[in-house]
């Protein structure tokens, strides 16, 4: 029997040759420098912040540089895909404006000329491959049972040695032709393997474009390339989609980093370019003295939803990724007010070698900055979103009268260092609710303490000074003449001298006024807290604190 025989025996039923994806799946044509690199999730859950990360990173090269970006479907392991699996990747992935010029667009449709990009879909692919490593003597059937490699595994772990199939534990490599067709005959299940070529005493060398050069032990463990389901393992599935892909950069995490010897083995093996590999720090969290991986079963911000709920856009999650990738991204956002993301050229060589600490305040801090670049229209269509769905009462509130909701929270926005309080949509309800007589109303917070004078004086400034159509500048002019008439000054050296001459400073004028209107001490500007609250709100509230 000749090779190709015996390689269409062990894989009867292949539709088509190697040689004929060679041909279907031609070189792009890009221009010099493009990067082609993809997403290839597993539609087992919930994409997370990490994963959004990650196609962040390949999105952003891609775009830079006129490349092609493109979504794989990682689901060879089937026990683990869970139902709408590829849709749940696309209904979280969407809405940061991360795009894909390939890849699946619903459970059942794509778009692209190198599909398809659902790995289950490509067993023909796969394992025409694998018939072509069988006929150059370069894969064989493998007859173990899975109880003689758990008894494998647990001999090389009780003796502290690799744990695989290598040397003495590869006893079916040499197996004849004749021997191998006699145990298929007989109806035992076999896998195919990589005839190793390696050596675990050489080195091979990863020019990895973040971490640098790392020498790792050359793979001599003679891979599973199929399963005994007919499907490819991850490793065989990668080198495969990569080349027929034509992926120039493979940018992913670096736990697999380890795994680097094994997959630039099968793509020599298979007579493929290696393409160019970018390892990425993982994000992490301090948990007592240890250092791990942000995780979503353990953390709630590394959770999608978790910034949904709070009302953080995806614009700012993506913001603060971006200071994550390139150390100097910050200082360029800070000072380019003007540019979004999309004006940044990020570099590999910028990139963190080891993890990076998750910083919710500094992301927190990113959110600020971007709330307070926004036009208020913007603003009260974010919040009006978002109220719609997590607060319907504040979103009947706002929407009673939107220009009123518009100037509230226009309140400081055309001064050269516009305020930066709010860090999130659900923020902004803690931040306001006292311009809304109705929230008033139903506040049950104490007033904070404040030096009082007689409430007829408040009164009468409201009545007889107050003017709405006075600017911010004549306004105070008025407060300061008025409270000076009625027992304060604005000398600061004569109320230390004599502080019971007077009630206090014009200063505690302002801030009495302040707290009546919104029981705290702080607050935007009182100028316009007045102007847009209007004097029948203002005595309603003049007559609740002197109650």
């Amino acid at each position: 029997m000749t090779n190709k025989e015996y390689a269409n025996f062990l894989l009867p039923n292949v539709e088509h040759d190697w040689s004929y994806y060679e041909e279907k799946y031609p070189k792009r044509d890009l221009k010099e420098g493009a990067i082609v690199s993809r997403y290839a999730p597993s539609p087992t859950g919930l994409p997370h912040i990490g994963n959004i990360y990650q196609s962040f990173i390949s999105y952003s090269f891609c775009k830079q540089t006129n490349g092609i970006f493109f979504l794989r479907i990682e689901d060879t392991d089937g026990k683990r895909t869970i139902e709408n699996g590829i849709q749940a990747i696309l209904d979280t992935i969407k809405p940061f404006n991360i795009e894909f010029n390939e890849g699946p667009i619903s459970q059942t449709e794509a778009k692209g000329n190198y599909g398809p990009y659902i790995q289950s879909e490509r067993k023909d692919i796969y394992q025409a491959y694998a018939k072509k490593l069988i006929e150059e003597d370069k894969a064989y059937p493998c007859f173990y049972t899975q109880e003689e490699m758990d008894q494998i595994r647990e001999y090389q772990s009780h003796k502290k040695q690799r744990i695989g199939i290598y040397k003495k534990y590869a006893k079916y490599r040499d197996l004849s032709k004749e021997e191998a067709i006699e145990k298929i005959n007989n109806n035992e299940k076999y896998i195919i393997r990589l005839k190793s070529p390696g050596d675990f005493e050489n080195k091979v060398i990863l020019h990895d474009l973040i971490k640098g050069d790392i020498e790792l032990p050359e793979n001599d463990i003679d891979e599973v390339i199929i399963k005994s389901d007919g499907l490819p393992t991850y490793a065989f599935a990668h080198a495969i989609d990569d080349h027929l892909m034509h992926t120039t950069h493979v940018i992913r995490g670096d736990e697999w980093v380890s795994s680097y010897p094994v997959h630039e083995q099968l793509f020599k093996v298979l007579g493929f370019q290696v393409p160019k590999y970018a390892h990425i720090a993982p994000i992490t969290v301090k948990e007592g003295e240890t250092v791990r991986k942000l995780s979503k079963r353990k953390d709630p911000e590394a959770t999608i939803s978790y910034y949904y709920e709070k009302g953080i856009p995806n614009e700012v999650i993506k913001l603060y990724l971006a200071t994550i990738v390139n150390f100097d991204f910050e200082e360029w956002y800070t000072n380019n007010t003007d540019k979004s993301i999309n004006d940044f050229n990020f570099e590999f060589s910028k990139m963190p070698i080891g993890g990076t600490a998750f910083d919710l305040e500094k992301l927190m801090s990113i959110s600020r900055t971007y709330f307070s670049r926004l036009k208020n229209t913007e603003l009260f269509d974010m919040l009006d979103k978002y109220t719609l769905e997590y607060d319907k009462e504040f979103n009947s509130i706002i929407n009673e009268d939107k220009e009123y909701s518009l100037n509230i929270l226009n309140i400081e926005r055309d001064v050269e260092r516009p305020r930066k309080d709010i860090a999130s949509l659900e923020e902004v309800k803690k931040y306001f609710w006292y311009m809304y007589p109705s929230l008033f109303d139903k506040n049950t917070e104490e007033y904070m303490e404040v030096k009082k004078c007689d409430k007829q004086i408040v009164l009468d400034y409201i009545n007889n000074i107050y003017d709405e159509k006075d600017d911010q500048e004549t306004w105070f002019n008025k407060v300061k003449e008025y409270a000076c008439l009625n027992g304060y000054t604005s000398d600061k050296k004569e109320y230390k001298e004599n502080p019971d001459k007077f009630i206090g400073m014009v200063s505690d004028f302002c801030a009495l006024l302040r707290v009546i209107i919104v029981k705290k001490n702080q607050s935007p500007n009182i100028y316009y807290l007045i102007k847009y609250l209007g004097k029948n709100e203002l005595l309603k509230r003049i007559e609740l604190f002197y109650k």
